[in-house]
């Protein structure tokens, strides 16, 4: 059997209906309205893969309390570049949202994105030593302005009572806390991003997994398509496509044959979240708290003890638990990790495994936990805990990258990357954690990338949808709390008065 798409021609192709793929098509729209766009999702929902708000922590990173993007160098200091890069980045996502709730594209902020504070908490002398060294590094900084710090057990209860009752109150621990912190529901979001395409002339199709990538004789693509429930098939053309299938991506642009593709594998991670959904519980932590990774753990594995909106309801989760499946999808295959592996790759993958054996003895020490010493690991940041009140959830998986290095011969790579085809008629993106809370800056740059014509164009509409656009807001001090209001106000969060 056959079938043929309502569109045989799209000038845009949309892989995956994740978060980057909803970002994307909501930025083609506001920019290019009569370009034609088809978007494919394998699952029968949008935002049901990493995107999912049990799949991921909800954190709306902006580097207030992720500590590994802030690491200590050798001599004890603390650089904020990193940090305040991410949060710039925030920044935008806040901004462009904002646009979005405001010209009502999209429905009420609350459906997606709640003031949660965000803190870090630190057990120990050289780790309260690291964690004031990095507050002062960051606390002069305008995007930092209000973070406040202690010491003191009392004031941290204040802030989260359940991570300090029980607690030996002789243990010397140290948090910082800022009060504007977000937590994002990214699958809610996606589902009304892919609703205002749905609703504006983008062909969304569900149950569609996208087979093949050829390049076709025009420079375009073509794309041979599968419903697996039906087992027809079918095919699409497109001008442009955007590979933005999360883990499954991977794949597509290897098949796609650019040069760019060369050389880049990937690593799965998998892991699991304690959850409680108890309303008494939840009902005593309002915060995301960040503590330190284990040696050998991969940043994604910080642990952390997050309040969470789920449609409307509030809940707590704690994690994660590092595991590893050759999986690159959560819906995906085991054959996914071996079927990877290309010539052009296989030297980069051998180098990571070698240099990396902390990492491999760390997610094998992490498989064998039992749940009681997952409780224990719990019981560090909730000394209260009990084992019964808390469910072990799986998350989504984790695709870090593995790229060439003329040195090491492969290096693994923790963040985002986007890769685009010369001609700009092709684009992916590759990686984990920041991802979703900076889709928009990501998309930008896939936009200028991609699209190095049209963009000089777009500067003006960019600029309208995000004041800040092209702003470094840290050294804008009035702006930048000029936009912390207004969006805020658009997303109906807490607006925050810097501490002094």
């Amino acid at each position: 059997m056959t079938f043929i798409s309502k569109t045989p021609h799209a000038d845009v192709v949309l892989i995956g209906g994740g978060i980057m793929s909803a970002t994307l098509g909501a930025f083609l729209k506001q920019l290019e309205p009569d370009w034609t766009i088809s978007l494919f999702e394998r699952l029968d929902q949008p935002g049901l893969e990493s995107s999912d708000p049990w799949n991921n922590a909800g954190t709306g990173h902006a580097a207030l309390c992720e500590l590994n993007y802030s690491p200590a160098a050798k001599d004890g200091s603390v650089s904020p570049n990193k940090a305040l890069l991410i949060n710039e980045q925030f920044q935008l996502s806040r901004q462009f949202w904002s646009h979005l709730v405001d010209n009502k594209l999209i429905g009420s902020p609350k459906g997606f994105i709640n003031t949660v504070p965000h803190m870090s908490f630190v057990i120990g002398e050289d780790h309260t030593r690291f964690l004031k060294t990095r507050y002062e590094a960051l606390k002069p900084h305008t995007l930092f302005r209000s973070m406040e710090y202690s010491e003191d057990h009392a004031q941290i209860a204040k802030w989260a009572p359940l991570i300090v009752k029980g607690r030996d109150p002789k243990q010397r621990v140290a948090a910082t806390r800022a009060a504007e912190g977000t937590d994002v529901d990214f699958g809610a979001l996606t589902r009304e991003l892919t609703g205002y395409l749905g609703n504006n002339g983008v062909e969304i199709n569900y149950g569609h997994d996208v087979t093949g990538i050829s390049r076709a004789s025009d420079g375009g693509w073509d794309l041979t398509l599968k419903h697996p429930r039906s087992g027809e098939h079918g095919k699409i053309h497109a001008k442009f496509v955007f590979v933005g299938a999360g883990g499954g991506a991977l794949h597509l642009l290897q098949a796609s044959g650019i040069p760019e593709s060369k050389g880049y594998g990937g690593f799965p991670v998998s892991g699991q979240f304690f959850r409680c959904t108890d309303e008494t519980i939840a009902a005593q932590h309002s915060a995301k708290v960040y503590g330190q990774a284990s040696v050998g753990a991969p940043p994604m594995s910080v642990p952390h003890l997050d309040t969470r909106y789920v449609n409307g309801k509030r809940s707590l989760l704690f994690g994660p638990y590092a595991g590893f499946s050759t999986n690159f999808l959560k819906n995906g295959s085991y054959l996914d990790l071996p079927l990877s592996i290309r010539p052009g790759n296989i030297i980069p993958m051998l180098a990571v495994a070698k240099d990396n054996m902390d990492l491999t003895a760390y997610l094998v020490k992490e498989v064998a936990k039992r749940h009681d010493q997952k409780v224990e690991a719990l019981r560090e940041y909730y000394p209260e805990a009990k084992g019964g009140d808390w469910e072990l959830i799986t998350a989504g998986q984790r695709v870090q990258i593995i790229k060439k290095d003329p040195q090491k011969g492969g290096i693994l790579q923790f963040g985002t990357e986007v890769i685009a085809g010369r001609d700009g008629s092709i684009g992916a993106l590759l990686g984990a954690s920041p991802g979703a809370s900076t889709a928009v800056p990501i998309m930008i740059e896939l936009l200028q990338k991609t699209f190095p014509r049209n963009f000089k164009g777009w500067q003006s509409k960019l600029k309208d949808m995000m004041p800040g656009y092209g702003v470094k807001l840290d050294e804008n001090p009035d702006l930048a709390a000029e936009l912390e209001r207004a969006t805020a106000k658009s997303l109906q969060l807490e607006s925050v008065t810097a501490s002094h």
